[in-house]
C-alpha cells in the first residue's frame, strides 16, 4: 500500500492510494479462511472448502467490503501520519474499475480530497477586560408581574341584558363562519367564552362585539391575514353570524395573600420574592449575553487566519435558507440580494472562525461536557416531541454526529464561562431597556 501527498495547497490536501491486486488478494485469501469455518457448502465438509472455491462463491461481495475498509482506514491514515484534521469527511475518487479490483484483476488506485483545519496559536484571552451591564429591577416589573397573575386568576360575573359588552368583558357566543355565503371548516363554535381585547380572535372580530348586548345578533365582517397558517383562508373576506348569548364584566382580583394562596404561595411576599427571582435570572442571562459578545469580539478581532471554504459554504447555505423563509428586516429592504449574500458570508466567515477559536481554547483548557449535561439535553430535546420520545433517544444513540450538534452549544457555553473566568469585568449600571437590546445584532454569533 502506498499513500502519497499529490497537492497542498492553502488548506486543501490530496492524496494519491495504491494497493496493489497482490495486496487485496491476499486480505482476501485471510478473510476468506476466517469464514470457511462458518459456511456449509454442498459436496463438503464444515471448513474443508479450498479457497479457491469460496473466491468464487464469496470472493466479489467479501473483496467489496475489503475496499471499503481499506478506503476508509488509508483515509484516516493519511491524514494521522501528517498530523492533518480534515475539515469535513475526505471522499474519495477513483481512478481504477472497481469492477476489476473486486474481481481481482486490477490494482487499487484512488484519490482522497479534504479541505483540513487551520493551524493557528489562539490569542491570549486571560485577563481580557471587559464590560457587564447590569440594571436594577424596577418595581413596576413585580408589579406587572403580580397584575398578570390576577388577569390570570379573573372571573367574570354576568351583566344586565340590556348592558353593552366593552372592552376586557368576556361574551360568551355562538358563531358560524361564511366566504362566499358556503361555511368553513373550523368556523364554528358554540358556547365559546372570548374576552374582548384578547387578541385570540382573527384581528377586527373582537372589536365588532364591543357595544353588543346579551340576545344581540352580530354580523362580523373579517379578512383573514395573509399569512393565516390555513392557506384556504388566508386573504380571503368572511363574514360570522355571532350570536351573544350572555356579557359578563370581570370581577375585580386583589393582589393580596389570597391571590397568592390560589397560585401556590404561602403569602403576597412570598410570591412577590419568587417573582423578584425569576426576573433577576433574565436580567443575569440578559447580562451574560451582553458580556459574551463583547468577548466574542474581541476574539475575533485577535484572530485572523484562513478558514475552510467548506465550512464557510455550509454556514452561509444554513444563514441564508433562514433569511429567504423570513421577512427582510427594515434595513435589509433596500438591499440587493448581492449586498446581503455579502453581509451574510462574513457573518458565517465569523461564526466559523470564532468556532474554531473556542474549539481550540478549550482543547488546549481540557473543556468537557459532562454526560449528565449531554444526557439532560437529549431528554429535553426528546421532550419537544410528544409521542416520539423514545425514537429521538435512539436516534441520538446511534447518530454520532447528530451527538456532536448537540454537544456543540453544550461545549461552547463551557468555554466562554472559562475564559470570563480569568477575564477581568467591570459592571456598569443601565437602564432596563438598554439591558434588554439584542446582544447579537448582526454580527452573529459563534
Amino acid at each position: 500500500m502506498e499513500v502519497t501527498e499529490k497537492s497542498a495547497e492553502g488548506l486543501d490536501r490530496k492524496f494519491l492510494v495504491k494497493v496493489p491486486a497482490k495486496e487485496l488478494d491476499e486480505k482476501l485469501v485471510t478473510r476468506l479462511n476466517e469464514i470457511k469455518g462458518q459456511v456449509h457448502l454442498k459436496g463438503f465438509r464444515k471448513g474443508k472448502a479450498p479457497v479457491s472455491f469460496l473466491k468464487k462463491m464469496y470472493g466479489k461481495g467479501v473483496m467489496s467490503e475489503i475496499v471499503q475498509e481499506i478506503v476508509s482506514e488509508t483515509t484516516q491514515k493519511a491524514f494521522a501520519d501528517r498530523d492533518l484534521k480534515p475539515a469535513s469527511s475526505p471522499h474519495p475518487h477513483f481512478h481504477s474499475n472497481m469492477d476489476d479490483v473486486i474481481a481481482g484483476k486490477a490494482d487499487l488506485e484512488y484519490d482522497v480530497h479534504a479541505e483540513i483545519l487551520p493551524e493557528f496559536e489562539p490569542a491570549e484571552y486571560k485577563g481580557l477586560k471587559l464590560t457587564k451591564p447590569v440594571a436594577d429591577i424596577p418595581d413596576a416589573d413585580i408589579t406587572e408581574a403580580l397584575e398578570k397573575i390576577a388577569e390570570q386568576q379573573v372571573s367574570y360575573k354576568a351583566r344586565g341584558k340590556t348592558a353593552k359588552a366593552k372592552d376586557k368583558d368576556q361574551v360568551l357566543i355562538d358563531f358560524v363562519g361564511r366566504i362566499d355565503g358556503e361555511e368553513f371548516e373550523g368556523g364554528k363554535g358554540e358556547a365559546h367564552e372570548l374576552v374582548l381585547g384578547s387578541g385570540s380572535f382573527i384581528p377586527g372580530f373582537e372589536d365588532q362585539l364591543v357595544d353588543a348586548k346579551t340576545g344581540d345578533d352580530v354580523e362580523v365582517k373579517i379578512t383573514f391575514p395573509e399569512n393565516y397558517p390555513a392557506a384556504n383562508l388566508a386573504g380571503k373576506d368572511a363574514v360570522f353570524s355571532v350570536t351573544v348569548n350572555e356579557v359578563r364584566a370581570p370581577e375585580k382580583v386583589e393582589i393580596d395573600d389570597e391571590l397568592a394562596k390560589k397560585v401556590g404561595f404561602e403569602s403576597l411576599e412570598e410570591l412577590k420574592s419568587r417573582i423578584t427571582e425569576r426576573i433577576e435570572a433574565d436580567y443575569k442571562q440578559l447580562s451574560r449575553a451582553h458580556v459574551k459578545r463583547a468577548l466574542l469580539d474581541k476574539l475575533d478581532a485577535a484572530h485572523s487566519f484562513e478558514l475552510p471554504k467548506g465550512m464557510v459554504d455550509a454556514e452561509f447555505d444554513q444563514i441564508w435558507q433562514q433569511v429567504e423563509a423570513s421577512e427582510r428586516d427594515e434595513e435589509d429592504k433596500d438591499k440587493s440580494e448581492d449586498d446581503l449574500k455579502k453581509e451574510y458570508r462574513e457573518i458565517a466567515e465569523r461564526r466559523v472562525r470564532l468556532g474554531l477559536v473556542l474549539a481550540e481554547i478549550g482543547k488546549r483548557a481540557g473543556v468537557q461536557v459532562p454526560s449528565d449535561e449531554l444526557q439532560r439535553a437529549m431528554i429535553d430535546t426528546a421532550r419537544s416531541y410528544p409521542g416520539q420520545e423514545r425514537q429521538v433517544l435512539e436516534f441520538y444513540q446511534q447518530n454520532p454526529a447528530a451527538l456532536e450538534q448537540l454537544r456543540a452549544p453544550l461545549f461552547e457555553e463551557k468555554v466562554v464561562d472559562h475564559i470570563l473566568e480569568t477575564a477581568e469585568i467591570k459592571e456598569k449600571k443601565v437602564s432596563k431597556e438598554k439591558l434588554m437590546e439584542d446582544p447579537e445584532g448582526d454580527s452573529g454569533d459563534a
